[in-house]
């Protein structure tokens, strides 16, 4: 095992690596990790060198942010395959809104493939982004540098720093359009939207809209903290029942315009179908907590005219309902749009089922719901909802 302190440097494999930021996370305050790939002038070349939330994957797949759920995001890098024109690639945290200072986070720390950790030191660390540490070429050979220089201000300002242009933000309400002149293409500057919106009991819905009604894929993840693998008794065990491990499941009700109703969901091994009714699916099955980026649904925006609305959940499998515990958070991405987030915040009690968001078709538009409600099982959900479906038990 190496250890780095700040300052201190190490080579690294030049293949493929993985990078793991681990941290305790804070509650209400959400701690969220870039790359940047930088040229020799210390600036990305354009918006496509940062590898963030709103852009999970940018030099070809050479830089991917695979994991980001609270208290752990991981990165794929592979330094070979990065452009010869990129000297170093910047790995940072931030915290979103400024709502905590970094020396709240502690412990942090970067570890990555070979044995190699950098632990940040944040106590009394009043800044809220963090340049963790670098990749960078010297003379030919890929080397770490841990860096765990604190920053004013957020993800915005340290992304200017490092040269990418930032969008304004959005306000929430529907606004009508600004007009602008259009500058001559040579003129156009492309910017990238940092904005993120997370659905609360204060700001419980927003719409979305296309003029042509084409969302095209909406991706829909479900994630939650991993807990230890040597948990042991105490808290832990009472989280992970006799099974060892939870099995939180993520799946959706459907109503079609035509009135047509059902369910996708691994329980039944109703995945559903993407490019025909009810043009959503489940991708997979994640029974052991082990695939890092969680569970996926796939709804083909192409086909949302069609759909009246989608109500997502998430259900306790296998273990003891902890709600709180699993610190779960739903997020949407729309293709164009900033990611939407809901998280599973609240006390649900023994109950093994949560509401978590309702999509709506408003004349056209997507309007997210938060809902966050908990029930015993399907049947009382569909009542609470008015879906008027059967129920019967199911395995999977």
């Amino acid at each position: 095992m190496t250890t780095l302190t700040p300052g201190a440097n190490t080579a690294v494999n030049p293949g493929a690596l993985s990078v793991t930021v681990s941290y305790s996370p804070v509650p209400g305050a959400d701690l969220d990790v870039s790359a940047f790939l930088l040229g020799e002038s210390g600036k990305v070349r354009g918006d496509n060198d940062l590898c963030f939330f709103g852009q999970q994957s940018v030099s070809h797949g050479a830089v991917k942010l695979v994991e980001s759920a609270p208290g752990r995001a991981v990165f794929s890098l592979n330094l070979e395959a990065i452009d010869t024109a990129i000297e170093k690639v910047a790995v940072t945290a931030t915290i979103y809104e400024n709502k905590a200072q970094f020396s709240s986070f502690a412990p942090l720390n970067v570890a990555m493939t070979g044995g190699i950790e950098a632990p940040i030191p944040t106590q009394g660390m009043q800044e809220t982004a963090l340049i963790l540490g670098e990749f960078y070429r010297r003379q030919g050979v890929w080397k770490f540098r841990s860096v765990a220089q604190g920053f004013a201000g957020g993800l915005a300002p340290l992304a200017e720093h490092f040269g990418v242009e930032i969008a304004a933000a959005a306000p929430v309400a529907n606004p009508l359009p600004a007009v602008a002149p259009t500058p001559p293409a040579a003129a156009t500057v492309r910017t990238v939207n940092l904005s993120k919106v997370t659905l609360d009991k204060q700001r419980p819905t927003i719409s979305l809209d296309k003029k042509d009604g084409d969302f095209g894929e909406i991706k829909i993840n479900l994630n939650w903290n991993r807990a230890p693998q040597n948990s042991g008794g105490g808290f832990f065990a009472s989280l992970l029942g006799k099974s060892g491990g939870i099995d939180l499941d993520v799946g959706c009700l459907y109503e079609m315009e035509t009135g047509r109703k059902g369910a996708v969901q691994a329980l039944g091994n109703a995945f559903g179908e993407f490019g025909d009714e009810p043009f959503i699916q489940l991708m997979g099955d994640d029974r052991t907590g082990s695939v890092s980026d969680g569970e996926w649904l796939r709804v083909n925006g192409k086909e949302w005219r069609k759909m009246r609305r989608v109500l997502v959940y998430a259900f306790i499998y296998e273990g003891a309902p902890n709600w709180q515990a699993t610190d779960g958070v739903i997020t949407l991405y729309i293709p164009g749009e900033p990611p939407i987030e809901v998280r599973l915040s609240e006390e649900g009690g023994n109950k093994g089922m949560c509401a978590i968001a309702l999509l709506e078709n408003v004349g056209g538009s997507v309007k997210v719901n938060r809902k966050v409600e908990f029930f015993k099982g399907h049947s009382d959900m569909d009542k609470a909802f008015d879906w008027g479906m059967r129920w019967a038990a199911g395995s999977k």
